[in-house]
């Protein structure tokens, strides 16, 4: 019953912004940890941002840091992703995914992900 839907996804050329989200439903989301992946063709997974709600931290792929934002609001059960800045290299399908809540722990590796959206694709020119 779970479902996360990412939305916001499109071409942008290199230096430009975008803001993805993910919007939550069949649950709340208030003790959970929220993460965003990418996945680039023929690559793996990997992670760029989570934020835990109930702990208030959140944690950056150090190839993001200092261009991309991860927030969260409660109340709509929804997690954004702002983008700055974008590069070539950004090019990928992003998808958030739910962490169980283990107190203010937030996973930053795939495994540790129970649900996912389906993906939404950027793509940034040079």
């Amino acid at each position: 019953q779970v479902q996360l839907v990412e939305s916001g996804g499109r071409l942008v050329q290199a230096g430009g912004s975008l803001r993805l989200s993910c919007a939550a439903s069949g649950r709340t989301f208030s003790r959970d940890a929220m993460g965003w992946f990418r996945q680039a063709p023929g690559k793996e997974r990997k992670f760029v941002a989570a934020i835990s709600w109930s702990g208030g931290g959140t944690y950056y792929a150090e190839s993001v840091k200092g261009r991309f934002t991860i927030s969260g609001d409660n109340a709509k059960n929804t997690v954004y992703l702002q983008m700055n800045s974008l590069k070539p290299e950004d090019t990928a399908v992003y998808y958030c995914a739910r962490g169980p809540p283990y107190g203010n722990y937030v996973g930053l590796t795939v495994p540790y992900y129970d649900y996912w959206g389906q993906g939404t694709q950027v793509t940034v020119s040079s």
